[in-house]
């Protein structure tokens, strides 16, 4: 898509990285590279790595928020920084006229949730939220089976994350593995993308039911493992688990199982989920599984093409620049990003349910509203993992 105004001329947004860790880099590769970005400044706490960061994109280096929104000219962020610093970041730069693309989740709690939509919306800026794995063409295919009708009605899907960190993994980075610092465990931020799926292509969730639990991570304080059933409004049920407790990992799967008995499904990983910044090679993804009358004899041919897609492009950075991309024609054609902060949202609601669920020992219905009343951060530190008990049975 062009993105000229009606003079012709090309439009670039100036834009910045808030954040300068793992996936920071993903942004500013994205940022430097597309057309539609300058990217002007870079902001870290840390002086020495925002340097480091600037000088590596050409950049200016920051480390305070205000003073870089205040003289940088910056008309778009990415917020890459840990989960609860989120908001307050968009809020910020909400206020300074600023567009922000966070990554995800959108933030750890509804309450964040709810002011940085509002603070977004009051200032007129867009907000968007990373959801890379919705533009995965196996997910495409699932998506567009999907809308056609090909499937019947969804009703039924399976979501199963089975991976694997280990202790170097949460000492790699100080934040990792507290509630206060990273907000979840393996709900929050490694399977947050899987979760986005289940919800996107099956529809409004009614109610939740669900348990977490740290198995086997004893020196985290975070969730390593949930699980969870789902009844949709639609009257469609599903049911996940995603744990960071198989060693190696094994895989990330989503399949969806239709009124007219046909069933499709993506391998969104093979092994653990990858690490940005980190992680060199994935196993690509691919559609692992497709009954639909008159197509199942394509599904050897679509996973050729999968297989060759990801030979010659970075599966851990191409669907971020795309994301990216979409970011910034949302802001020069004045329309909604392809997922934006209530989108965002309906991730988070369903965390959070998992952990009021097991608090409260019911189904919790949807929609979540934020908690005022309480301080146990939704369930979260009103449990004591088994991975933590002194006596096990």
């Amino acid at each position: 898509m062009d993105n000229r105004d009606n003079a012709g001329t090309r439009q670039v947004i100036r834009t910045a990285v808030v954040g300068c860790g793992k996936v920071g880099h993903t942004h500013a590769k994205a940022l430097k590279n597309l057309p539609q970005s300058d990217l002007v400044a870079v902001c870290s706490r840390s002086q020495e790595k925002a340097e480091h960061f600037a000088h590596q994109y050409g950049a200016r280096a920051y480390t305070d928020l205000e003073d870089m929104l205040t003289h940088s000219g910056v008309q778009m962020v990415a917020i890459c920084t840990p989960h609860p610093s989120h908001a307050d970041l968009t809020v910020r730069a909400a206020r300074y006229g600023v567009h922000a693309l966070v990554e995800k989740p959108l933030a750890s709690d509804l309450s964040d949730c709810d002011r940085t939509i509002a603070a977004c919306t009051q200032a007129g800026v867009k907000l968007g939220v990373i959801s890379q794995r919705r533009l995965y063409q196996p997910v495409v295919r699932m998506q567009q089976a999907i809308a056609a009708g090909k499937i019947g009605q969804p009703i039924l899907a399976t979501l199963s994350v089975l991976g694997w960190r280990d202790k170097a993994y949460y000492e790699s980075d100080p934040w990792r593995g507290k509630w206060d610092a990273e907000g979840g465990g393996v709900m929050v931020n490694q399977t947050v993308h899987q979760l986005d799926l289940l919800q996107w292509l099956m529809g409004p969730i009614d109610e939740l039911f669900g348990y977490w639990d740290n198995l086997n991570h004893p020196y985290v304080e975070v969730e390593d493992t949930a699980i969870a059933v789902i009844r949709f409004k639609s009257g469609a049920l599903a049911t996940f688990v995603v744990s960071n407790s198989q060693n190696p990992g094994l895989y990330g799967k989503v399949h969806i199982h239709g009124s007219n008995g046909a069933s499709i499904g993506t391998q969104t990983e093979g092994g653990s989920a990858f690490i940005a910044g980190v992680t060199t090679e994935v196993d690509p993804p691919i559609n692992d599984v497709w009954t639909i009358p008159g197509e199942a004899h394509l599904l050897p041919q679509w996973q050729e093409e999968d297989r060759a897609f990801a030979a010659t492009h970075d599966v851990m950075t191409c669907y971020h620049q795309l994301q990216v991309e979409d970011f910034l024609q949302a802001i020069i054609h004045n329309r909604e990003p392809m997922v934006n902060g209530e989108e965002g949202r309906k991730t988070v609601e369903i965390f959070t349910a998992v952990y009021r669920s097991q608090r409260d020992g019911r189904p919790v219905k949807f929609p979540l509203q934020a908690e005022r009343d309480r301080d146990d951060y939704d369930g979260r530190l009103s449990y004591i993992p088994l991975s933590h008990r002194t006596q096990r049975f």
